[in-house]
């Protein structure tokens, strides 16, 4: 897979599926934007990405291996289909999808890193402030 730029274009959404797996997507671009010629900007895997590989049982070295050896999306979907549980996948989108700020044990650092909060008191789930970030940062919306 090639490089990203996460400096020019956010990751793709947090809600957007891969293999029926939420986060998926996003994780696999921050994860290309870390190989050679990338750059993850503001990006972290720490976060909602870490869960994901937590709820998965593999590394971020591992999954970052197999992004860098990947020609596309599906290599990524087949590399996990053959060493984890896929069948725990809608469980996992669902505890993603799940996450709220109230999950998030220090809330002045979560206000610190997402600003957005402070302006959009609307804000619940933390898939819908990590859009709200992204579309702030680059000035884009998205269609959920």
């Amino acid at each position: 897979m090639d490089p990203l730029d996460l400096t020019k274009r956010p990751p793709r959404s947090p809600k957007e599926q891969l293999d029926g797996l939420a986060l998926l997507p996003r994780t696999i671009d921050k994860l290309r934007a870390k190989l050679p010629g990338g750059n993850i900007g503001a990006y972290k895997i720490q976060g909602m990405s870490s869960a994901l590989l937590d709820f998965l049982g593999v590394t971020e070295e591992d999954l970052q291996g197999a992004v860098a050896r990947a020609k596309s999306d599906e290599d990524v979907v087949a590399w996990l289909r053959d060493r984890v549980n896929t069948g725990r996948y809608p469980e996992i989108t669902k505890k993603l999808s799940e996450r709220n700020i109230e999950h998030v044990q220090d809330r002045d650092d979560l206000e610190r890193r997402y600003p957005i909060l402070k302006r959009r008191p609307d804000i619940y789930y933390l898939m819908d402030m990590l859009e709200a970030d992204d579309e702030e940062l680059f000035g884009t919306s998205r269609s959920s």
